[in-house]
């Protein structure tokens, strides 16, 4: 059953992986915060309409506070970054999620560090570098911030996912719904003082915005919130290489690009990350004085 659980989990990063490719060829570009709004609200009233449940008490705080860290903030800098990076920086980036959230496992859970986890993550990281990095590769300051705190905002968010669990008879749709409309309501004034008025929107852009807000939104976040209660959070966190492996293989297949022996390097050290992320490892050992050794 944990194995079911662990690959459902794995189909929320696929589907994020086709972010770059929907924004870069779809999406109208100029606008990340609202491709963000979009991509959230609609599928988080949908999630409310559906399951029919409401935070109560301190809930209503804590969904607000994940709301933002893993939807309201890490949406708009995610888009930031794919706009104004290749999508191979931009998910280079981003591929230092594991790193982060497995420093603040021992910061906010209080477990034992890691070094086969952080080990792998590090592997991983490089391994996407070298998928996804090129000669020609455009570095952009705000780019580069954007993807760095998108990265940052979406592990303390996971962590913090993890520390405070699901409430009691909350389904992971009521949950996903929660942070969803939270983190689409911060992004909804937001939107129109920073980007102003809508673009405008023809029917590739509806298709994009479709597939963003229902299977990269909805439909991923139920996944990963679910994957989250029950498994490892640096697990989790490890299966997040799978989203910049699948915007590569999507540069391959759709956009005609190939694919050289040192990406194909690259391809191997970051699916062996996956796996090996999934295992328990040993944690590292830690002196009386506190020092880790």
């Amino acid at each position: 059953m944990q194995k079911l659980v662990n690959a459902a989990t794995a189909l929320a990063p696929i589907s994020w992986g086709t972010t770059y490719i929907v924004t870069s060829e779809l999406l109208p570009a100029g606008h990340p915060m609202f491709a963000g709004l979009l991509r959230a609200l609609p599928a988080g009233l949908i999630a409310l309409v559906l399951t029919r449940k409401l935070p109560h008490g301190l809930w209503w705080a804590k969904a607000a506070a994940l709301g933002v860290l893993n939807i309201g903030l890490f949406f708009p800098l995610l888009f930031i970054a794919a706009e104004r990076l290749p999508g191979g920086v931009a998910a280079t980036l981003g591929a230092s999620q594991p790193v982060v959230v497995a420093a603040l496992a021992v910061v906010l859970l209080g477990e034992r560090p890691s070094g086969w986890k952080l080990g792998w993550g590090v592997v991983g990281l490089i391994g996407v570098g070298l998928v996804v990095l090129g000669p020609n590769a455009g570095f952009d300051l705000v780019g580069i911030v954007a993807g760095l705190g998108g990265a940052v905002s979406m592990a303390f968010g996971v962590t913090l996912t993890k520390r405070w669990g699901r409430p009691a008879g909350v389904s992971p749709t009521a949950f996903a719904g929660w942070q969803l409309t939270a983190g689409g309501l911060v992004l909804l004034p937001l939107t129109f003082l920073v980007e102003g008025a809508p673009p405008a929107i023809d029917l590739p852009a509806v298709a994009g915005y479709l597939w963003l807000g229902l299977v990269g939104g909805l439909a991923a976040y139920v996944l990963w919130f679910r994957g989250i209660a029950t498994m490892p959070v640096t697990s989790v966190a490890v299966l997040a290489l799978l989203s910049p492996i699948v915007a590569a293989l999507l540069g391959v297949l759709v956009l005609g690009q190939t694919l050289n022996p040192v990406q194909l390097l690259g391809f191997a050290l970051a699916l062996a990350a996956i796996v090996a992320g999934q295992l328990p490892g040993k944690p590292l050992a830690v002196s009386k004085e506190g020092a880790v050794r």
